[in-house]
């Protein structure tokens, strides 16, 4: 049975890629794509899911535009890694259908309407739609069945900060509000996602396959303009976690957001908040899971 799921999301090349997977694994019910300011700006990021859909033919499922902006401080613009357009020049179908407005209400009434905990929320960017939700209405976000989000580093260095990853650099608050909320919540921190790497091989493995393989293949073929020979395959790991949980090892760790140091960092800390967190991942296992989702 395919698991209802609200993609929340800033795409950004590597959440395209999650995307792609949840939308033709057979793995999920995608029920809602809400966006979020996160990799670019809300128009770009909304625009590039509603083009995402229209790649698929899935413009049934909709696309609702959230936060413009963290919470509390100004945004980091990741257009040096995307592009301009989100997707490394990546062509895409227009939207076949406008977004809508409003992500935190939209999940709020959208929780209310389904059983209690059945939804689960796969979170690929920053936390800032998910928080107002809180703030919004408590008792509807408790209706979540779990959060799994991409986000954090326990162990590894930062990718913004020496110790801060983008997406809880982007919005600390948020991560904390969430954090604190007691929802069902798991991290995949870079210490997991760095270990999924992508190569030419992966990429040409990716390429020969149908529509959203090949497309997968573009994207993250867009991510080596700078010469590496590979590149880390974040967001899927939040939907390879919910498809496969067998191939991740998972730790109950003690974590702090850190505000003002090296906002964002998450600090281990004997009265912090007890999370479940991805410490270990079978890579090989992980990207067969990424590549057999698909090509089909």
């Amino acid at each position: 049975m395919t698991k209802p799921v609200i993609i929340d999301t800033d795409p950004g090349l590597d959440d395209a890629v999650a995307i792609l997977f949840a939308l033709t694994s057979g793995k999920f019910d995608v029920r809602g794509i809400t966006t979020v300011a996160g990799n670019l700006g809300i128009d770009v990021t909304t625009r590039n899911a509603g083009r995402l859909l229209a790649l698929l033919g899935r413009s049934d499922i909709p696309v609702v535009s959230g936060a413009t902006a963290p919470l509390s401080r100004p945004g980091i613009d990741e257009a040096a890694i995307h592009g301009d357009d989100g997707l490394g020049g990546t062509t895409l179908p227009e939207p076949q259908k406008p977004a809508l407005e409003g992500a935190d209400e939209w999940l709020e009434k959208t929780l209310l309407a389904f059983p209690d905990r059945s939804l689960e929320i796969l979170a690929l960017g920053p936390l800032t739609n998910i928080a107002l939700l809180i703030q919004r209405n408590p008792d509807a976000a408790r209706r979540i069945g779990r959060i799994i989000a991409m986000g954090g580093a326990v162990e590894e260095k930062g990718n913004v900060g020496p110790r801060s990853e983008f997406n809880f650099a982007f919005d600390p608050e948020a991560a904390e509000i969430v954090f604190a909320s007691g929802i069902d919540t798991t991290l995949i921190p870079l210490d997991v996602t760095r270990k999924v790497r992508a190569d030419a091989d992966y990429l040409a493995r990716l390429r020969s396959g149908p529509v959203a393989a090949k497309t997968a293949g573009d994207l993250i073929a867009a991510y080596f303009q700078d010469g590496r020979q590979s590149r880390p395959l974040h967001d899927p790991c939040v939907m390879l976690y919910a498809a496969a949980p067998e191939i991740f090892g998972i730790d109950r760790i003690a974590l702090k957001v850190d505000f003002t140091d090296d906002p964002g960092a998450l600090v281990r800390a004997t009265d912090g908040i007890d999370l479940k967190v991805a410490m270990g991942i079978d890579a090989d296992a992980a990207k067969d899971v990424l590549a057999a989702g698909l090509i089909g």
